[in-house]
């Protein structure tokens, strides 16, 4: 059977993320201590034990996320001896989790996909002063209305489709009384549901252009090696190899449209017919069913989870 695995984004943290993990495998407890080495910070008691007001900045989230999906890979390459590339045929991840797929799948060292997303998340934080972005989810329109809504809503602000999740699905993103009209407007012209999200900036718009310079001087500085599994960008929906092109893509992500539904289509028509999300959530898991019933769906992020994918593969 033809694979992806797939790693979330931000919002699928939670307090206590990756401890049964960390408490069962050596492996994973091994990418949790190079990761708070890398960055100097007990990340893992902060995710483990909070406060959760501290783990939802953007700067903590980012790489607490991806320490949890590259904790379920080291476990999986451990406990079954096996190169995660032998395993499947391309992998993908929304936002901050296309690094955590670029990841595991060696075109980043841990140590350097760590400093990279604290860097990613202190820029975004400081690329718009607090209360002048904001975020929401416009449920029930198709991705043309939404685009729509957006441009009118926008009167010489920014407006614009921030990612296209899935079919009825779309978040928007952009200066703060924008997205609000936005929100008036989505439901006059029937959005089942169109409400402003709990973020603390306005990701995937122009808004974020300091910090997609930021993210242009820091990712020159990284080496990029070639990954061992093609990987589906969220920028272009299409397959990505080559280290220059990766780097310039993860650059022009920090302003562009996660394209995720297509992203999922595209694997389709690459043949791929399972998913596995790899980290703590099931978030883009339930988004492919939407998406694509065809595709299996299933998630691994707890050792019993793991036990089971292993069984599978």
């Amino acid at each position: 059977m033809a694979r992806a695995f797939v790693f979330p984004g931000q919002g699928s943290q939670a307090i206590g993320m990756g401890q049964a993990m960390y408490e069962t495998f050596p492996a994973a407890r091994l990418v949790f201590e190079e990761v708070d080495d890398a960055l100097s910070q007990n990340l893992t008691k902060l995710m483990f034990e909070g406060p959760e007001n501290d783990l939802t900045l953007t700067e903590n989230a980012q790489p607490a996320i991806m320490v949890c999906s590259l904790a379920v890979v080291r476990v999986l390459e451990s406990e079954g001896n096996f190169a995660l590339s032998e395993r499947a045929q391309f992998v993908a991840g929304h936002s901050l989790g296309e690094y955590s797929a670029l990841a595991a799948a060696g075109a980043f060292t841990l140590a350097d996909t760590a400093r990279l997303l604290k860097k990613r998340g202190q820029a975004m934080q400081q690329a718009v002063a607090l209360g002048e972005g904001a975020m929401a989810a416009i449920l029930g329109l198709s991705f043309e209305e939404v685009v729509a809504v957006a441009a009118e809503a926008a009167e010489g602000e920014v407006c614009q489709a921030a990612n296209d999740n899935a079919p009825g699905q779309v978040v928007i993103s952009g200066h703060t009384a924008a997205v609000e009209r936005a929100i008036v407007l989505a439901k006059e012209r029937g959005a089942k549901r169109a409400l402003a999200l709990p973020v603390s900036a306005p990701f995937h718009c122009r808004l974020m252009e300091p910090a997609a310079e930021a993210m242009a001087e820091a990712l020159e500085a990284v080496a990029i090696q070639p990954p061992s599994l093609p990987v589906i960008a969220n920028v272009t929906a299409a397959p990505v190899f080559e280290p220059q092109t990766i780097r310039r893509l993860l650059v022009e992500q920090v302003t562009g449209m996660v394209r995720w539904r297509e992203s999922v289509e595209a694997m389709k028509v690459l043949e791929i017919e399972r998913c596995v999300e790899l980290g703590n959530g099931k978030v883009l898991s339930g988004l492919i069913k939407r998406i694509d019933r065809e595709i299996q769906a299933d998630a691994a992020g707890t050792p019993d989870e793991i036990d089971v994918l292993l069984k599978s593969l």
